[in-house]
């Protein structure tokens, strides 16, 4: 899979990230949302009666509300590869841009957390000296991730033992 600039456009490539991360998010969003139904129903059915109950169903539309903006919050994540730094961009409606340049970048860390795990999926961590740029990639497919730091890793050495 090749990424990032080709030729001599400036122009990057943006890759998406997989669809694991969406299902993942998702299936918590469904549990936490039928779980709080649960017990809203449940308290106030027994406390203030059966009528103040029927207030458990506004949890299913924060559960449809939730599902749409998950959605958007997942295609909004992207990155890209350059000669020179790593474009990371985020956010529906405050769009966030971070370019981390290889030549500063100190650890490049995968990981993937039990929940990641069962759904094949890892994060890369990017620290650099500045931690306003630090920066996260979520929801890769391990084999990807694993590329990325090693490439990312490579190049880094490689920008900064020019410095």
């Amino acid at each position: 899979m090749e990424t990032g600039t080709t030729g001599g456009t400036s122009r990057p490539e943006w890759v998406g990230l997989p669809g694991g991360l969406l299902t993942l998010r998702r299936l918590l969003l469904v549990i936490w949302t039928t779980l709080l139904t649960a017990v809203t129903a449940l308290v106030l059915g027994l406390t203030a009666g059966p009528a103040w109950a029927a207030l458990a169903a506004l949890w299913p539309a924060v559960l449809v509300w939730g599902w749409v903006l998950l959605g958007r919050n997942w295609r909004s994540w992207r990155y890209a590869e350059r000669a020179d730094d790593l474009l990371i961009s985020r956010g529906v409606l405050w769009r966030e841009e971070t370019v981390v340049p290889y030549g500063r970048m100190q650890l490049v860390e995968v990981t993937s957390g039990p929940l990641e795990r069962r759904f094949g999926l890892a994060s890369v961590q990017l620290h650099t000296a500045a931690a306003a740029t630090d920066a996260k990639i979520p929801g890769l497919v391990p084999g990807e991730a694993e590329r990325l730091r090693d490439r990312l890793t490579e190049l880094g050495e490689a920008r900064s033992a020019g410095l």
